[in-house]
């Protein structure tokens, strides 16, 4: 078998222009019922994203073998060329002409507050994106459709295809009856601290008890690390200091990115999680989800000097 990873998830454009003054100084509060505002953007740029995307890229920059799953629109000719040119196979990529790919338009002032509408476009139908026969080694079911998410989950239980499942901002989307289907089916569960604590409320367990049902539960903590439950042990992974701390977008599909290469490679879950550290805090200092360029000799250089371990 192949070293294959089939990513499933949101294959998007983020369209984010900046307001040169704050919103809180044009929006009134007592017109707040009849809103009616308008802003010159001046700054603009376009982003390649979309969780699926983001994993894919950070994936092949490690050397790994990203097949993202996903539905896109007859607009993503340009995502599609990038990925082609990137190397990155686009042969479970479905193309929906009818449809826009889904976006994401972001508009931020001074003070860092957002507007934001997402059109999920061509996502909606990511469910009817249905892969066959494949040689993966291991799979992720990230952010899209619901349905979609639900549909990849019970295929690749169905073949028994190992999977991590990453809740991220789908987290609305699913009940406790969800979620118990996802620890009955997933081998691993991936959330961040306020998603975990959300998991536990609704569905009256603890991550510990929910661990105890997969091969592993990783819980990324920001600037404080991540811990990994496996094997009823809690590991804490430490943290790794960027050059700088300028855009946290898309920080963690670059975390998922190195956790799933570890374990395509055979390594330990606390392991893998370094890697997945390292490329969180490589991410972070480049703004956008997907315009940072490590070296496998860099990333090998940052493994050895944070954790004393190859690459």
């Amino acid at each position: 078998m192949s070293d294959a990873v089939l990513i499933c998830g949101s294959v998007a454009f983020d369209t984010i222009a900046v307001f040169e003054g704050r919103f809180k100084e044009h929006i009134l509060p007592d017109r707040i019922h009849a809103l009616s505002v308008s802003f010159l953007v001046p700054q603009m740029r376009r982003e390649f994203g979309g969780c699926a995307g983001n994993i894919a890229y950070n994936l092949k920059l490690l050397g790994g073998q990203p097949q993202p799953v996903a539905t896109v629109g007859g607009d993503a000719e340009d995502y599609l060329k990038r990925f082609t040119q990137f190397g990155i196979d686009t042969q479970y990529l479905r193309v929906l002409p009818e449809m826009f790919t889904a976006q994401c338009f972001i508009t931020t002032d001074l003070d860092d507050n957002q507007i934001s509408a997402f059109h999920p476009g061509a996502m909606d139908r990511s469910a009817d994106n249905i892969v066959g026969e494949h040689q993966a080694r291991w799979a992720i079911v990230a952010p899209d459709s619901k349905a979609g998410m639900l549909a990849h989950m019970d295929r690749f239980a169905k073949t028994g295809t190992p999977f991590l499942f990453d809740l991220g901002q789908a987290m609305p989307l699913f009940d406790a009856d969800d979620l118990h289907a996802v620890f009955d089916k997933a081998s691993a569960f991936a959330v961040n601290d306020y998603e975990a604590s959300v998991v536990e409320q609704r569905t009256s367990m603890t991550i510990e008890q929910i661990a105890q049902k997969l091969q592993a539960v990783v819980v990324t903590r920001g600037g404080e690390g991540a811990t990994v439950y496996t094997q009823g042990q809690k590991i804490d992974v430490p943290s790794v200091k960027p050059d700088a701390v300028v855009d946290p977008t898309g920080c963690g599909d670059a975390h998922r990115a190195g956790l799933i290469y570890g374990l395509t490679q055979g390594w330990s879950w606390e392991k893998s999680c370094m890697l997945g550290n390292i490329m969180g805090s490589i991410k972070i200092a480049h703004r956008g989800p997907q315009n940072h360029t490590p070296t496998r000799d860099q990333i090998a250089r940052l493994m050895q000097q944070n954790f004393g371990v190859g690459f």
